[in-house]
């Protein structure tokens, strides 16, 4: 990878905190704080409670050389962290209505354990990341934070899990304790997943192959299909498992059968996986489609909270113009730097 002259160290902390944000906004301020404003307010909590637990998950996954498959493996590590062990929110029969939403089974709420797998996943963890590596390229397959800053932001994700426990699930859902079989099902699964992530992923990752023949150009779509199709496919996803804009009521309640929506969603999120992991591997994918495929996906994100009423359709809309404006400057930033020669394309997470 080609490197700018800037010395390795410079601009970490900035990136750091950069990613910090940008998990908070793709998380919950461009889309719950649609439907409820307020969450605004908990900025402070929210920094900790999602960007100190993806900061230790990406820095993770960059020290153990895991790629992309540690980065998903982690993310379902944080999700489970956050939803099952903090929040509660995974087995809770009353926080947020969630059992109401769709299949519920086995003392979980198994409709919105999926969908809290995608939010986390894709919104928390992956369209940060590749946010901050757009950003600051120098530092895409580099720590940002040395062991110290590494174990300090470790124990403020512990902090911001029981942050959630205690403001958020004391709150939303007070006296509610998970069951103790399910706790212990979501450490032990934690505990599976970062070995996964951190020892098998690493391993399981090819040497680096001969550069391949040259490929005819333009095998992968023009970015703004990219971006059509990652907005579709993530309002689908969304609309199959949760009430537009968080309402009372999911759109497929009460007409399909509870296990259908869940699996009709895992596979729209199937599909769109592996067509995303096909346009990686062609060519001509570069940043521009890497900017399209994260507009798409916050887009159709925020698209999803708009119906619940016109105060939300407004917030949306608004939420959207600047989504759209902040990557559009991002696009220029990267077309003026890649015309300087100053940084190349590569991704580190192509493994």
């Amino acid at each position: 990878m080609a490197r700018t002259g800037a010395a390795p160290g410079r601009g970490r902390l900035r990136a750091a905190w950069t990613l910090a944000l940008l998990v908070t906004l793709c998380a919950e301020l461009t889309f719950t704080a649609v439907a409820v404003p307020e969450a605004w307010l908990l900025l402070p909590l929210l920094l900790v409670m999602y960007g100190a637990g993806v900061l230790v998950v990406r820095e993770a996954v960059v020290r153990s050389g895991a790629g992309w498959p540690g980065l998903v493996l982690l993310g379902l590590a944080y999700q489970l962290a956050e939803d099952g062990i903090g929040l509660q929110a995974l087995t809770s029969p009353r926080i947020y209505g969630a059992a109401d939403w769709g299949w519920r089974a086995l003392g979980a709420n198994w409709t919105y354990w999926e969908s809290q797998i995608g939010v986390h996943v894709v919104f928390s963890v992956l369209v940060p990341v590749m946010l901050a590596d757009l950003l600051f390229p120098e530092h895409r397959d580099r720590p940002y934070l040395r062991t110290g800053g590494l174990a300090g932001v470790g124990a403020l994700a512990v902090v911001g899990v029981l942050g959630l426990r205690v403001f958020i699930s004391g709150t939303e859902d007070p006296g509610y304790l998970a069951p103790w079989g399910w706790t212990a099902g979501f450490l032990a699964a934690i505990a599976v997943l970062a070995v996964l992530a951190l020892r098998v992923a690493p391993r399981l990752t090819p040497p680096a192959p001969a550069p391949p023949a040259p490929a005819p150009p333009g095998s992968a779509p023009a970015p703004p299909a990219v971006g059509l199709a990652a907005g579709a496919a993530t309002a689908l996803f969304l609309v199959l498992l949760l009430p537009l804009g968080l309402g009372p009521v999911t759109v497929f309640g009460g007409v399909l059968p509870p296990p259908v929506p869940p699996a009709l969603a895992a596979a729209v999120a199937l599909a769109s996986g592996l067509a995303v992991l096909r346009w990686r591997g062609a060519p001509d994918w570069g940043d521009r489609h890497r900017i399209w495929l994260a507009g798409g996906i916050l887009v159709g994100h925020t698209a999803f909270m708009m119906p619940g009423s016109a105060v939300t359709a407004a917030l949306g809309a608004v939420t959207i113009v600047a989504e759209v404006v902040l990557l559009a400057l991002l696009a220029r930033h990267v077309a003026r730097r890649g015309s300087a020669g100053t940084v190349s394309g590569a991704d580190p997470y192509r493994r």
